[in-house]
């Protein structure tokens, strides 16, 4: 379904728009596939408290395709750092098994500006995520996104991801034709600084719907629309019957 916008469709893409649409979904296909992409991580290890995330140590013994990484977050009982350990493989079966992740047609009436207020000092919002059970864990939202879609006005939450905004959305499409725990979408700023650009054809899903070890954040109630978001990706699919675990 394509949205009725009130003063928030965007300009006119550019001619090449859909090219570009289809640039972005080989170069997500690639990164998918990578020896660290998504598909790649087969397992999340975390530490006790103080034992210290020796890489090396733990990479000892792997296959060559293997590779160890560190990570951090935060104890949501504690409030501490946790640390972890996170094993890609490059040569993992989800890889080997994937095909790749089914979208919508390219829909230049979901290229949608969006009005963007900043909001002084560093604001949390609360975002359950997928793996904790309930939980929910503060992230940074440095700012309003407002706009109108189909009659009804919105504001949107996106959290500050290593300085992108990051759009986590849910609509009634999830759960059947895309992911059960709703898209990512990075938001693009423009010359104005009160005005972004959401182009849900570049919703994606999150790494969550690849690999079973990631913990992704999930949509707050503000950020799930009441029609169906058909634009962007909808679902993995792999071969040979394999079923990805997520």
């Amino acid at each position: 379904m394509s949205p009725s916008v009130s003063h928030s469709l965007a300009d006119q893409p550019p001619a090449d728009a859909v090219g570009q649409w289809h640039a972005w979904r080989a170069e997500r296909h690639q990164a998918l596939t990578s020896p660290a992409g998504n598909l790649a991580l087969v397992e999340t290890r975390w530490l006790p408290a103080g034992a210290d995330p020796d890489t090396e140590k733990a990479a000892a013994g792997q296959p060559d395709t293997v590779t160890v990484t560190a990570l951090r977050r935060i104890d949501l009982v504690t409030g501490g750092s946790e640390d972890g350990l996170r094993f890609w493989d490059a040569d993992a079966p989800a890889i080997r098994h994937f095909d790749r992740v089914d979208a919508f047609p390219y829909d230049p009436a979901w290229v949608l500006h969006a009005t963007y207020t900043p909001v002084s000092g560093a604001r949390r919002v609360s975002f359950e995520h997928i793996r904790d059970n309930g939980g929910s864990r503060d992230l940074v939202v440095p700012g309003d996104i407002t706009l109108t879609v189909d009659g009804r006005d919105y504001t949107l939450s996106a959290f500050d991801d290593d300085g992108t905004l990051l759009l986590v959305f849910g609509d009634p499409t999830n759960g059947d034709t895309t992911y059960g725990a709703g898209r990512f979408l990075f938001v693009q700023r423009t010359e104005d600084e009160h005005r972004v650009l959401l182009d849900f054809n570049r919703a994606f899903v999150p790494p969550c719907g690849f690999s079973d070890q990631y913990n992704c954040p999930m949509p707050p109630r503000q950020n799930r629309f009441h029609l169906p978001v058909e634009a962007g990706e909808k679902l993995p699919v792999f071969r040979a019957g394999f079923a990805a675990q997520h």
